[in-house]
């Protein structure tokens, strides 16, 4: 048995992704869906190192990415807890995850006072 993801990316003259569509017929997401950002990370066991495809929009506001890689740390915490059973590392990510949005929206808020 097989199950597929299909992930379409439209890009744009300056081959910047323009959208970002997906579906999962197996998992049952029969239509396409939008997205703004997409972060994959891939195992590869034999060379023992992480591949990657991280793409957004232009459409991809920055308090957006905020709160995607906020809740990307968040979801990986409890992924690591299934994987691992350490309760506490995922505690600590958890912690990190929350200190992570705090900062990033305090800093968006500086950058938002300086600009007006």
């Amino acid at each position: 048995m097989t199950s597929e993801i299909n992930i379409q990316v439209e890009l744009a003259e300056d081959k910047m992704p323009e959208s970002i569509s997906w579906k999962a017929p197996g998992g049952g997401v029969d239509d396409w869906q939008k997205a703004k950002a997409i972060l994959m990370g891939l195992w590869d066991g034999d060379e023992k190192t992480a591949l990657r495809i991280d793409l957004w929009t232009s459409k991809m506001m920055v308090d957006e990415m905020n709160d995607f890689f906020y809740q990307t740390l968040f979801g990986m915490a409890d992924t690591y807890v299934r994987a691992t059973r350490n309760e506490q590392l995922g505690a600590e990510l958890k912690k990190f995850a929350k200190d992570f949005l705090k900062k990033a929206s305090d800093a968006l808020e500086q950058a938002e006072k300086q600009k007006g």
